[in-house]
């Protein structure tokens, strides 16, 4: 019990330690739009003045179809993909769907709030190439992408077979990438970009530090592909003449 109890400390460790840097990275960010009233910064201008100048047909409609995947029937497909995979058992299976939906459905709601509260324009609606609403800080198809993609990179190591770095590598690049398009198509500052990847980890860390501590054992084992504890070393049994010696 111990044993799996320490590993399961570190990996709740682990993603505790970096969902806390990342919400904390967040908080500064916040602090520094709102304290500046939402006016963009001076590496927002750029970013958005460098995609105004470097836009071609072909350009902005491949961004249009790959920022439509960044939310929507897409994401959440990924999602329950995600989990999936994590499963060994058709019970295990929904289960981890349905916590894995439920993750980025909860991140997003988070998201909402976020944003309502924030209340930052967008960049002036003469530079968007798609549609947009909302508030724009921080990004919901970034924060969208961000946990679509940490959700599916973090079933891909537990349990894809040999040969998964591409497949990772592709994940990955794909949400950074779907924050990228959200500048480039002119409906996002640059820094409601990063408040979205940073909510999208902080959001990421909390939940899997949550699956880590509190999860039943069995379900764990079968996303990490480690056999459940056995009986004698979950329960040591203390009573005095039924109890079961430990094989030596």
């Amino acid at each position: 019990m111990a044993g799996g109890r320490t590993r399961r400390g570190d990996v709740a460790d682990l993603a505790g330690s970096v969902g806390l840097g990342a919400w904390a990275g967040f908080g500064v960010l916040t602090m520094i739009v709102v304290g500046g009233d939402g006016t963009p910064m001076t590496w927002d201008a750029a970013a958005l003045s460098w995609s105004v100048g470097h836009r071609t047909a072909v350009a902005v409609a491949l961004a249009r179809g790959l920022t439509a995947t960044g939310t929507g029937v897409v994401a959440y497909g990924l999602v329950i993909l995600a989990g999936i995979l994590l499963g060994r058992t058709a019970r295990h299976r929904l289960a981890w769907a349905a916590l894995a939906v439920g993750c980025l459905a909860a991140g997003q709601a988070v998201r909402f709030g976020l944003m309502t509260l924030v209340h930052r324009q967008r960049p002036a609606q003469a530079d968007w190439r798609t549609a947009a609403s909302g508030w724009s800080f921080p990004s919901g198809h970034t924060t969208t992408a961000a946990l679509t993609a940490g959700l599916l990179v973090v079933a891909l190591l537990l349990r894809a077979p040999r040969g998964r770095a591409p497949l990772v590598a592709v994940v990955a690049c794909w949400g950074l990438l779907v924050g990228l398009t959200r500048v480039y198509l002119g409906v996002h500052w640059l820094s409601d970009v990063l408040g979205g990847w940073l909510l999208g980890v902080g959001w990421l860390g909390l939940c899997l530090c949550a699956a880590a501590w509190w999860l039943p054992d069995r379900l764990v084992a079968g996303a990490t592909g480690r056999a459940p504890l056995p009986l004698e070393d979950r329960a040591p049994q203390d009573s005095a003449g039924g109890g079961r010696s430990r094989p030596a």
